[in-house]
């Protein structure tokens, strides 16, 4: 059966999750600064710059690939306490999916609240707002997946190429991002192309329709750029007269697998769903749900079995109204080997999704974007794990630690009547590392006063005035600012000694 368009609107996150061998918690004698790095790939594993194991298991947060370009529910809240929310919860990852069209010169994003929320946000284009969110996801310890979901806003497509979006483009636009986060090891690699079906074919040597043979050439274009990155590699549809889900069927791995230029960078991606996006023939088997495990081996599972790749479950979701489709999350959450038995050593996955408004899945969040669906993320408990250190800023080469917090601040009096004045003050982070926190200082030459303040506190010591950043604006990726404003009387409100320190 084929996945209806409804799911056009698809986002994937993947969480990281480090541990190593089997131990009897999920969360025991884990490295807090596990995870950190670019990662690579051995046998089944995904291992960590030190070598480590991790574990990708996270969420899809979909909307860079729609209309708004840009993810979704940023008119609701700001998107700090999203990720803030998704590591609350024990999501290590983002699959972060994306058109084409943010590729485009001065695409800019929509529905996006900058109304109290959202305010650093305000005039940047949908490139420049994906910065954002890598930038305060990597500073929070969670790692990104970029998910090539559409050649346009329009919607998917079967081929990783249309008429209006060739093969040259998709290329280019994957360079681009390789180099765009080259040296920033939170964004882990890149999914190539979102649920190849058909016409794509894998391994049958036509190169208009070979999405195997399409996946090398993209593949290692990226990895020109950026060696370092995982390439993730979907499955397509049908398979020597076998069909499953769109991007879902890797049976031709077997004899057709995936070759790179660059050794353990490759992940095999495999999508699963529920009756609520559409029914298969396994769903009215009389062994139901007994015989889930052997259609997963079927056509994705033998690989991580086999040791022959990582195998990450990139999309899966349901909104676990049909009692089928609860027998079949809980059948395949024990499939993917719960972390506290088996460590690292299992399937990585991000559910679909974050968002609330999958029109046949649903979300974690419901519809007011803030409330968890306890039921559907109480499923996932089991195969959740371990997050990871704060990683490093924007362009960024290394971990915690490397580089430096440095910032500088510029008051400007706006308008002065005599009486009173109203300024305002823009913080820079100039150094190399993102700013978790900033105080302004300066100096004023008579007997001004604060009379009010907005996005930010102050203390006031005769004509000395230090200022601190509010909840929602201490965090400013590198090159990025924040921004202040007050009012003061009697007015000559210029200031001189104006200086920030990064706290």
């Amino acid at each position: 059966m084929f996945r209806t368009l409804r799911r056009a609107l698809c986002v994937a996150a993947a969480l990281l999750l480090p541990l190593a061998g089997t131990q009897s918690s999920a969360f025991a004698d884990v490295d807090a600064q596990a995870g950190d790095g670019y990662w690579h790939t051995s046998g089944r594993q995904i291992l960590d710059a030190a070598g480590q194991p991790v574990r990708i298991a996270g969420v899809n947060w979909f909307g860079f690939e729609t209309a708004n370009h840009v993810v979704h529910g940023l008119w609701a809240r700001d998107y700090k306490s999203m990720i803030d929310q998704m590591k609350s919860l024990g999501y290590n990852t983002i699959r972060m999916p994306y058109s084409d069209d943010i590729l485009k010169p001065g695409t800019m994003p929509d529905s996006i609240n900058t109304d109290g929320k959202n305010t650093d946000l305000r005039g940047l284009t949908s490139l420049q707002v994906l910065d954002r969110i890598v930038a305060y996801a990597g500073q929070s310890g969670l790692k990104i997946v970029l998910d090539r979901h559409r050649p346009d806003a329009a919607g998917q497509s079967a081929l990783w190429y249309t008429a209006s979006v060739p093969e040259s483009t998709w290329i280019t636009n994957l360079k681009a991002l390789a180099t765009r986060y080259q040296g920033n090891s939170t964004v882990v690699g890149i999914d190539l192309h979102n649920e190849p079906h058909d016409p794509a074919c894998w391994g049958c040597g036509d190169t208009s329709r070979d999405w195997r043979l399409a996946a090398q050439r993209a593949g290692n274009a990226v990895l020109s750029v950026n060696p370092e990155l995982l390439i993730m590699v979907e499955g397509v549809q049908s398979y020597d007269g076998t069909n499953g889900w769109w991007g879902g069927n890797l049976m031709g791995v077997a004899q057709h697998p995936v070759q790179l230029d660059v050794p353990n960078r490759l992940v095999y991606s495999a999508h699963d769903y529920a009756t609520s996006v559409a029914q298969q023939s396994w769903f009215s088997d009389p062994s139901f749900p007994a015989n889930m495990p052997g259609i997963w081996d079927k056509y994705w599972g033998y690989i991580f079995k086999q040791n022959i790749a990582p195998v990450w479950l990139g999309e899966f979701g349901t909104t676990l109204q049909p009692s089928v489709d609860q027998k079949w999350l809980a059948e395949l959450v024990k499939y993917l080997r719960p972390t506290s038995a088996n460590g690292a050593d299992s399937f990585h996955w991000t559910f679909w999704s974050w968002n609330p408004n999958s029109g046949d899945t649903g979300g974690i969040l419901k519809d007011d974007w803030q409330t968890v669906d306890t039921v559907k993320d109480g499923y996932l408990a089991s195969v959740k794990a371990p997050g990871f250190g704060p990683g490093p800023g924007p362009g960024g080469p290394g971990g915690p630690g490397d580089g430096n917090a440095t910032c500088s601040a510029a008051y400007t009096v706006s308008s002065d009547w005599g009486g009173g004045f109203n300024a305002g003050v823009k913080v820079t982070n100039t150094g190399t590392l993102p700013l978790k926190s900033w105080k302004v200082t300066w100096t004023w030459s008579g007997s001004q006063k604060v009379t009010s303040m907005w996005n930010a506190s102050h203390t006031q010591n005769g004509t000395t005035v230090a200022a601190v950043n509010a909840a929602h604006n201490g965090s400013v990726p590198v090159g990025g600012s924040a921004s202040f404003g007050l009012g003061g009387a009697p007015g000559g409100g210029g200031a001189t000694g104006v200086s920030c320190t990064a706290t």
